[in-house]
């Protein structure tokens, strides 16, 4: 038998054990393999992701309610009529006092306006000069009770026990009585409606139960279970429809809300690892490269015999002593008449009697000391080369 031959069955034996392996996988996983049909829910995504009203807005809308969303009240470019209904989810005190009577003058002719209490914040100070000041809560004389928030009952026909506002800041009011009313003066109210005029303000410790579902819950993730929460329970479907009652479906809906956006910083910490990553990475090996080394890599050069200064006061001696002193007389002169120029530009500009009475009124030194200085030695006296040169220094250091 050839090689030829044997490699040939080989071969083919080779592709017969393959195709039969095969041929048994097949069969355990059509046996074995079950289908099953699971749900995640993922987390909200575009006007979802971060407006808390989205929800009740796609509600209202499916029930034939005209709604304005927005994420600002912008009073100007959105006209409220008499009987339209505003919502404000964002904090009161974003309101300014022209804004709030602005907002009370549309009430009384029927407008139907909703806002909620500042949010709590433990151990702020109710009664100090920090205190949380609320413009249209002042017009409304409702002031905020001090203590942490307490859960109130609310039971439906048909639904399972259930608690609101355990995270809203209670409110009491001053020579005011209200239509309608949930809680007691010695705790407080949790939600009040009060009459202005041909309209209504509701007020409420907290507007969460017409957010949308578990916002904080699908931004981590997806879920196994239905999300609850928000208008999904029923008895914040109830509750929602009647604080809602006064003027639903005769007018336009707006719904301000504060948008729930992220910061730019976890964004890009996130979503742009694959930016910041490499970028980090490389930051660090340049560091690396460009970091002081213990130790020289290199021997160090040799250093010169003398240093400049030497060479200049060497310079010095041999000029001085070849009889020389008057060329390092004019260079000190100079040098002092230099920054007389840029010092006193006036004196500078003198010349013999006067230049000499402005510059001793400028330094102090007696008018003589200063004409001698000015004159050049003579060569072969060396006591009046130190004292001129002395003088000068001393004359250039007063300027």
């Amino acid at each position: 038998m050839t090689s030829a031959r044997r490699n040939g069955r080989l071969v083919g034996v080779g592709l017969l054990v393959v195709f039969v392996v095969a041929a048994l996988l097949a069969v355990w996983f059509r046996h074995t393999f079950h289908r099953v049909e699971k749900t995640f829910y993922l987390p909200p995504d575009g006007e979802a992701a971060y407006n808390p009203l989205y929800a009740l807005a796609k509600t209202l809308q499916a029930d034939g309610v005209k709604v304005n969303a927005r994420q600002r009240l912008l009073l100007d470019d959105n006209a409220l009529a008499r009987e339209d209904t505003l919502l404000l989810f964002n904090d009161p005190r974003a309101l300014s006092p022209p804004e709030a009577d602005r907002l009370l003058a549309w009430v009384e002719a029927g407008g139907h306006l909703l806002v909620r209490t500042p949010l709590y914040s433990p151990g702020e100070d109710l009664a100090g000069p920090d205190a949380p000041q609320t413009a249209m809560l002042d017009l409304l004389s409702v002031w905020l009770v001090d203590g942490e928030p307490e859960c109130e009952a609310f039971q439906v026909e048909g639904e399972d026990h259930h608690v609101e506002f355990c995270a809203g800041r209670r409110f009491a009011f001053d020579d005011v009585e209200p239509e309608l009313a949930w809680g007691n003066l010695q705790d407080g109210y949790v939600y009040a409606r009060l009459s202005q005029g041909r309209g209504h303000v509701d007020v409420l410790a907290d507007f969460d139960f017409m957010a949308n579902t578990e916002m904080r819950a699908l931004a981590r993730g997806t879920l196994d279970e239905p999300p609850k929460g928000g208008l999904r329970d029923g008895p914040h479907r109830v509750l929602a429809r009647q604080v809602l009652a006064p003027n639903y479906g005769r007018g336009t809906m707006h719904l301000v809300y504060a948008a729930e956006m992220p910061s730019l910083w976890r964004i890009l910490f996130v979503r742009g690892w694959m930016v910041w990553a490499p970028l980090l990475l490389a930051l660090a090996a340049w560091l690396w490269m460009r970091m002081q080394r213990f130790g020289p890599s290199v021997p160090s050069p040799a250093g010169e015999r003398r240093s400049l200064l030497e060479h200049v006061r060497a310079s010095g001696e041999h000029l001085y002593r070849y009889g020389r002193g008057v060329m390092l007389y004019a260079a000190v002169r100079q040098a002092f008449l230099a920054r007389l120029r840029r010092r006193d530009p006036v004196a500078a500009a003198l010349s013999g009697d006067p230049q000499v009475a402005a510059i001793a009124e400028r330094t102090g030194l007696p008018a003589e000391r200063i004409r001698v200085a000015l004159n050049a030695p003579a060569s072969h006296d060396r006591q009046a080369f130190r004292d001129r040169i002395s003088l000068l220094i001393q004359l250039r250091n007063r300027l």
